[in-house]
């Protein structure tokens, strides 16, 4: 299924030490890194991008990264009824979970009807189970061991995509769902964290946790019991050991790869030269799969919320916020040319609208916020906003305009566009706090507290630009107006523009759509109320670059998949007859 999560980390997969990972060129492994520790190994309740999920779990069907088709996976095969209102999903026979227990149809109903679809757990994955205008959830029921049926009440055209979700199994996790706390939630909040030793984690996908040491490394492991087969009938994966290795610093990360110890590297453009020159002679390929999926933007809090009766945000702020000429001032005075020359090397172009670049959906007619500073301070005294004699910004009561911004510290990409968007808006005559932030507190503010003004974030993207947890008022993710989260402190007093409104009418509509062109039009016309009202200003778009060891076979680049989205596939080519 396609969704949009928080993604915050965005850049790295090498390991620990320079020593710890010496031998891997000669050790049937892939060594990668990431920038953070995991947050969870539960995968419905995870909202970070990498996750340890794409190696552990999958579900019943996938999608081709390279042809966008949809394949089989649990499932060897699926049937629509006539009216496209059900489908009746097939198991493969024999499927095993990590444990050796049988994988059948009650995993699957437990998955989706106990964890997605229940109320009680928040996740990513819930709003786009709702259908249509009704909102109405699927109802999912067991026909026998193997089948499963699918029904809705309306034509829903990401249907089948809601079937790419991960699978749990219900044998080991049901009880988590039948305890309760004393507030009557269920114990699974608190299932699978990073302290639960990796062997009680079962898991149906091609590698399962084998070692997971905080700060610095996870390591996994073949799952003995993985469906899938080569051509030849060997069980897959070809792969023993998959490390990931917790790497704070993008900088020791290209340090490790450049000494050989890892086999793989985001490439992120301050590299790209360097790197370049040295391909022949390190024995590795740089991947350039054009734009990369997703999308990078800068967002104010238009939330009118209080809490305890105290503004989530400063009401005088708040103002400024909420005035789409403001919004669109700060669209106008930043320089993307700027970011896209400085800081992406030229190594990346304009993203306009929330779909991603090479999605088929995304609005090539939308123009953007060009840079032109003028146009943003006519825009401003429009506004009733003044200059004092030192060029500071005040509003019409005499306040000085100042905001904090903050991301992600550590993602040196962001962090050089704060400092230059803070740069940008200082010649409009606004004071920028920038303030990047450690990720737990970044994620506690944007999702619990709800305590921020602006921020610059990403989000991951796809093909299919069906995203209510994004586009619908009450969505997991409708960030820049968020609800509170289940079981948090609620808000009073939040108000929803009609322009949300009407976005969020466009995207029912275009769920409702089976048509692909009257799609896109449906869709065409949300991106220009974003770009309209920028409730998210869109930055620039990097390039998906990657250097990979050319000791792998079967690396087919992606940049909706990476390099490694058919790890189970890829086999290590000079490993010796001892090694192997």
């Amino acid at each position: 299924m396609y969704r949009r999560v928080l993604s915050f980390i965005l850049i790295g997969l090498c390991v620990l030490s320079l020593t710890a990972c010496a031998s891997s060129e000669s050790q049937n492994q892939v060594v990668l890194s990431v920038l953070s520790d995991p947050k969870t190994f539960n995968a419905v309740l995870s909202q970070e991008s990498p996750n340890v999920f794409g190696l552990t779990y999958e579900g019943l069907i996938t999608e081709n990264p390279l042809t966008a088709e949809k394949e089989p996976a649990l499932a060897e095969s699926w049937e629509f009824s006539d009216d496209k209102l059900t489908i009746i999903f097939t198991l493969r026979e024999g499927l095993k979970w990590s444990d050796g227990k049988p994988l059948t149809a009650d995993d699957v109903v437990f998955s989706y009807n106990d964890l997605y679809l229940n109320e009680k757990i928040p996740n990513n994955y819930r709003d786009s189970f709702r259908v249509g205008k009704s909102g109405d959830f699927p109802t999912i029921k067991k026909l026998d061991d193997r089948r499963i049926e699918f029904k809705i009440t309306e034509p829903f055209a990401p249907f089948l995509d809601n079937a790419s979700i991960p699978i749990l199994p219900a044998h080991i996790l049901r009880k988590t769902i039948e305890q309760k706390d004393q507030e009557g939630n269920p114990a699974f909040l608190t299932a699978w964290g990073t302290d639960t030793p990796p062997d009680e984690i079962i898991v149906n996908g091609p590698y399962k946790l084998k070692e997971y040491v905080t700060s610095q490394r996870i390591i996994f492991e073949k799952n003995p019991y993985y469906w899938k087969k080569d051509e030849q009938e060997k069980q897959l994966p070809n792969i023993n050991r998959v490390v990931w290795a917790i790497v704070e610093s993008t900088d020791t990360s290209l340090l490790q790869f450049r000494s050989g110890s890892l086999d793989s590297i985001s490439v992120t453009p301050e590299y790209f030269s360097l790197l370049k020159q040295e391909e022949n002679r390190g024995n590795f390929t740089i991947f350039n799969g054009g734009p990369a999926y997703g999308t990078t933007f800068m967002s104010l809090n238009l939330n009118k919320g209080k809490r305890d009766g105290k503004p989530l945000i400063d009401p005088i702020k708040s103002a400024w916020f909420n005035n789409v000429n403001f919004r669109k001032a700060i669209a106008y005075g930043i320089d993307r040319p700027r970011i896209i020359n400085n800081i992406y090397r030229g190594l990346g172009g304009p993203q306009n609208t929330q779909e991603s670049v090479q999605s088929p959906f995304y609005n090539k007619s939308v123009k953007g916020y060009d840079y032109d500073p003028e146009k943003a301070k006519k825009l401003l005294l429009q506004e009733g906003f003044k200059y004092n004699q030192g060029g500071e910004l005040l509003d019409s009561k005499g306040n000085r305009v100042q905001f904090t911004l903050i991301t992600n510290a550590g993602n040196k990409i962001r962090e050089a566009m704060g400092a230059q968007i803070k740069e940008d808006l200082r010649k409009l005559g606004m004071q920028v706090d920038f303030s990047p932030l450690a990720f737990n507190v970044l994620v506690d503010k944007l999702s619990n507290s709800l305590d921020w003004e602006a921020h610059i974030i990403g989000f991951t993207g796809g093909n299919e630009p069906h995203s209510p947890n994004i586009w619908y008022t009450d969505g997991n993710l409708h960030m820049f107006n968020q609800k509170p989260q289940a079981g948090s402190q609620p808000i009073t007093g939040q108000v929803f523009a009609d322009w949300e409104k009407e976005i969020e009418a466009l995207y029912v509509a275009g769920s409702q759509e089976l048509v692909l062109e009257k799609r896109k039009e449906i869709y065409n016309e949300s991106q220009e109320l974003v770009s309209e009202y920028l409730p998210f200003i869109y930055l620039v778009n990097p390039y998906s670059l990657a250097a990979v060891r050319n000791r792998f076979d079967g690396i087919q680049y992606s940049p909706l998949g990476g390099a490694f989205w058919n790890i189970e596939k890829l086999s290590v080519t000079d490993l010796t007859e001892e090694q192997n």
